[in-house]
């Protein structure tokens, strides 16, 4: 990166940021990672889906960034509440997982998707600032637990057997809110005995996004969803904000440890 960034982290609050977030996703999931999907515009280049006016939009925008303000974002997390989801009928994930124990938790929901940032942006300050952002909405908004579907890239699971495994056998949700992917879906994530598993090549290949959920003392759901249409293969993440430690919850809501 040849500048020194200017972030702002806010919702989106018009049909241009919505399009500025919509471009940025085309940008990740699209060019870079070979998603599809019935209402990507590829004229466009806009990622997106029936789903987007019912999220909140949260963009990260790059202020030092010399071009127009519409594409001076260069980071994203799309938010939907229960109410919102309500209102829509349903969560985004529950086609793929079986959300019943959420549901009947009485806890306050909010489901987290389409996280992505640009690639010069990946490993840096960027993400704190929008964790800092969400945490802030997470407060604003009462919110309980936090969910959502993140993703491997690629749909040989085979070639996923090791990370896959290692997220069942350690990290596997508690039962009272453990989500499973639906029976027309299901793939294992049990491929291999714990034994059998090479624990450090395993995190070498879990995406970077789970990682910071597990080390904030987030769990995964049971079996994986395999997107033909993203070119994914994706497992269920969930963080409920009773069974962070303190020390967990200060990263979250404060940033980057010293």
């Amino acid at each position: 990166m040849a500048h020194t960034p200017d972030f702002e982290v806010r919702l989106a609050r018009s049909e241009e940021d919505l399009k500025a977030a919509q471009r940025l996703r085309y940008r990740v999931f699209v060019e870079e990672l070979g998603s599809g999907g019935d209402l990507v515009d590829h004229e466009g280049r806009l990622e997106r889906d029936k789903f987007d006016p019912f999220f909140d939009h949260m963009i990260l925008v790059d202020r030092a960034l010399a071009c127009e303000d519409i594409d001076k974002v260069v980071g994203v997390y799309r938010l939907l509440r229960q109410d919102m989801a309500e209102e829509m009928g349903q969560f985004y994930s529950e086609d793929e997982y079986d959300l019943s124990k959420l549901k009947a938790s009485g806890r306050r929901l909010m489901e987290l998707g389409r996280s992505c940032l640009l690639p010069e942006y990946r490993g840096g300050a960027a993400m704190f600032h929008l964790w800092n952002a969400m945490a802030a909405y997470v407060a604003e908004h009462e919110i309980e637990i936090l969910f959502g579907v993140a993703s491997f890239h690629g749909t040989d699971v085979e070639a996923l057997a090791q990370p896959l495994s290692l997220l069942h056998h350690r990290h596997l949700a508690p039962e009272d809110i453990r989500t499973r992917i639906l029976p027309q879906h299901h793939q294992s994530m049990n491929l291999m005995a714990e034994d059998q598993i090479d624990r450090r090549a395993a995190m070498v290949e879990v995406p970077a996004l789970i990682k910071a959920y597990l080390r904030l003392g987030g769990f995964v759901g049971e079996g994986a969803f395999i997107d033909r249409t993203f070119n994914t293969t994706d497992v269920c993440l969930i963080l409920d904000t009773a069974r962070m430690n303190e020390k967990n919850r200060a990263l979250y809501s404060k940033g980057r440890p010293s």
